[in-house]
């Protein structure tokens, strides 16, 4: 054992035979020309749903905000996987998989909050000023 112990001191290393001092776990860690390619996608994902709305391209707001919700799912694709690595392959896809996690709850969360409270406002009973004014 301190055979082993000499062994490790002579080394100057804890341990570590042919690691430098950072980890690397086989997750991608991006190039400069995978970054410029995210930043551009990024601008161009900005630069289009602001020209739609300040030409008023679309007659409808209702039109506008659906395609900008489109560019913005798209844009968050964008940043997953070009800024934040996100893939099937890092970390054996369990980045993926608590991302895919994260996004069902929040969906439920929304989804059912939304529902509540539209139920709640057509549930309501409807009452101005001069109803209440009539109550004993």
């Amino acid at each position: 054992m301190s055979s082993h112990m000499d062994n490790l001191a002579d080394r100057g290393h804890h341990g570590h035979d042919h690691h430098d001092d950072h980890d690397d776990d086989g997750a991608s860690h991006g190039t400069m020309k995978s970054y410029v390619t995210g930043f551009v996608l990024a601008a161009i994902l900005t630069a289009i749903p602001f020209w739609l709305v300040m030409d008023r391209v679309f007659e409808s707001s209702r039109t506008t905000a659906l395609v900008i919700l489109a560019f913005a799912m798209v844009q968050i694709v964008v940043h997953l996987v070009y800024f934040l690595h996100m893939d099937t392959k890092s970390e054996s896809g369990w980045n993926m998989l608590a991302l895919i996690f994260t996004l069902v709850l929040v969906v439920i969360t929304l989804s059912g909050s939304i529902w509540i409270m539209y139920h709640l406002n057509s549930n309501m009973m409807p009452m101005s000023i001069h109803d209440m004014r009539k109550m004993p």
